[in-house]
């Protein structure tokens, strides 16, 4: 019997998973549901669901652990699963604010998922004052990434109100086998190693002859080698986002028009990415300045880079992290926004170089008990507290559909990312963008940032603060030359100096940082 294993970028996520640090990520769906339905919306959900089951491997497939975790676990199918355990439903208490929302969420997402059965569940949510309803998923970063999210989200996801045709199940023997034999195991685990080692052998070489010529490759500011790697590398400051992290999350969300950063990112020749950093940049350094500790270094984000080849739909981990500068030093938004691109461009560029050559998975033999024992090490110890962090924090963007979608009938409005925050990096911010608007969802520590909703105004604000200076910057522009004969229509304002100046920010005073110790 072939067993499906467990890759080591997949069983990482098990293995760095404490109570202090869950490894889910979800969604936070707002849904206007259908004003003629007939009937219960969970009852409605709950019913399709029994539907698609099987469209999704994720719904289906729970872990078996390897004896003595020698090995990576490996996945097996789960015989009976329980719709009543992994859907569930909660009504918020009046008035039933997003303010309320956001918070619930966040208690949500802080407890642990349940490893003896499948690594998911789902959550509505009634009570909104606005009459409408939230989805609040969680699934195991074990069985999926940010791409493998969007796949998974389209099972439940239809282009109409009325919930498509899918086909039946196929028909399958119950073999009724909840747990495998110890040999069985044993000699998957033994040959998946060789397999594992056997591919590490080939593909040395290349990833050395990537990396060589990576280096002899002059970057956009013209570093090569050493400089390349230090330029790659730079840890960053320490701020008070990088501590040790306890189990409790606070979680904030906004949305921006993603036609509007799109027009003003075409205008300043700057990528959606660019602009989503830009944008986190910005209203980081604004919120560590009003507690008076912005680094004089710039903040660096460790941003996810998808490896997955184009066509590939399989529902796992392909992916990698890359440092990029936030350039949170520099005061100017435009030039901190140009700054921002040549990192991001530096960084992409290395890792289009080395993309065949990355290896995302290798024999795990010992790795089960190893990496647990150094991650509960580092947590127990505070050792996040005193080191200068890999990254100040995770920004993540994920495209999605840009058309209207519906769940079992009702509209959906927005898909709010909610991710993982770790020892080190107690803010993590991934953004989606869903049907002409980009959706932030900033997911923290709530000891370290407790006031969320403070960073995602400032989010908002920092688009208007890049218009008000694009917008400067235009007026500045050398004019074209005008024909004599309509001089004496006078010139603008701008031409004579008098262009607008973005509205200055008043400065708050100081807050208290939150303290490590609170």
């Amino acid at each position: 019997m072939s067993l499906s294993h467990l890759s080591a970028l997949d069983a990482g996520f098990l293995y760095l998973e404490t109570p202090e640090m869950p490894m889910h990520i979800g969604s936070l769906y707002v849904l206007k549901d259908r004003q003629d339905r007939q009937g219960d919306y969970y009852d409605h959900f709950r019913a399709m669901m029994a539907e698609r089951l099987h469209l999704a491997p994720v719904f289906t497939r729970k872990l078996q652990m390897m004896p003595f975790d020698l090995a990576n676990p490996v996945w097996i199918e789960d015989e009976d699963i329980d719709l009543d355990y992994h859907i569930r439903r909660t009504v918020m208490p009046k008035p039933g604010s997003m303010q309320q929302l956001e918070a619930l969420v966040g208690r949500l997402h802080s407890s642990l998922l349940d490893r003896s059965r499948p690594l998911w569940e789902f959550y509505i949510i009634e009570g909104l004052n606005t009459g409408e309803l939230a989805f609040y998923s969680k699934v195991h970063h074990a069985g999926l990434d940010g791409q493998a999210g969007m796949k998974l989200a389209a099972t439940l996801l239809d282009a109409s109100p009325e919930n498509r045709k899918v086909r039946a199940a196929p028909p399958r023997h119950a073999a009724r086998r909840y747990q495998l034999g110890i040999g069985e195991l044993l000699w998957s685990a033994g040959s998946n190693a060789l397999t594992q080692s056997i591919k590490l052998a080939k593909l040395l070489p290349n990833a050395a002859r990537a990396l060589a010529k990576s280096l002899a490759t002059p970057d956009d500011e013209g570093r090569k080698g050493v400089a390349k790697i230090r330029n790659a590398f730079t840890l960053g400051p320490r701020t008070h986002f990088n501590v040790s992290i306890t189990n409790q999350r606070s979680f904030g969300a906004v949305s921006l028009p993603l036609g509007e950063v799109k027009s003003l990112g075409k205008k300043l020749d700057a990528t959606i990415n660019d602009m989503v950093m830009a944008l986190c940049a910005g209203a980081l350094r604004r919120y560590l300045e009003d507690y008076d500790t912005l680094p004089k270094e710039p903040l660096v984000a460790g941003v996810p880079v998808s490896m997955r080849h184009e066509g590939d739909e399989t529902q796992n981990n392909q992916v990698t992290m890359t440092p990029v500068s936030l350039a949170t030093h520099i005061k100017d938004p435009l030039k901190r926004l140009d700054a921002i691109r040549k990192a991001s461009a530096s960084s992409k560029a290395f890792i289009n170089t080395m993309r065949d050559n990355v290896l995302l998975d290798f024999p795990s033999l010992g790795a089960p008990w190893l990496v647990t024992g150094l991650v509960n090490l580092f947590g127990r110890s505070r050792i996040a507290d005193a080191i200068p962090p890999l990254a100040n924090v995770v920004i993540s963007n994920v495209p999605g559909p840009q058309m209207q979608l519906y769940m079992c009938g009702a509209e959906l409005k927005t898909m709010y990312p909610v991710s993982i925050p770790a020892h080190g990096t107690a803010i993590n911010i991934t953004v989606q963008s869903y049907n002409g608007k980009l959706d932030f969802g900033l997911t923290c520590c709530r000891r370290a940032v407790p006031d969320v909703r403070t960073i995602t105004h400032y989010i908002a604000e920092e688009l208007n603060e890049l218009k008000a200076a694009s917008s400067v910057l235009e007026a500045q522009a050398p004019k074209p030359a005008v024909a004599p004969a309509h001089a004496a229509n006078g010139t603008n304002g701008a031409a004579n100096g008098h262009a607008p100046k973005p509205k200055a920010r008043a400065r708050k005073t100081p807050k208290s940082a939150p303290s490590p110790q609170a």
